[in-house]
């Protein structure tokens, strides 16, 4: 499936259509993971960078890779 969106020109005249293609991808994959709605291995697909790009890309970004809580960690190794 293909999405066009229209961008102020002086927008795309600060990145090329390349780098533009690629923050979209990123940002929406990262959105979607941290919202939980796909996994982490689909969400670098989504963002067409290596599973360990995306993990960094989500330290960068405050997304945390793990969503549990220190109590559950807790509660399930006992």
């Amino acid at each position: 499936m293909q999405i066009a969106i229209e961008l102020p020109n002086d927008f795309v005249k600060l990145q090329s259509i390349q780098e533009i293609e690629h923050e979209i991808r990123l940002s929406y994959a990262l959105w979607l993971f941290k919202n939980g709605k796909i996994t982490i291995s689909k969400a670098a697909k989504l963002a067409n960078v290596d599973i360990y790009s995306f993990i960094s890309e989500c330290k960068r970004n405050e997304v945390p890779i793990i969503n549990i809580t220190k109590e559950e960690l807790l509660e399930d190794s006992t």
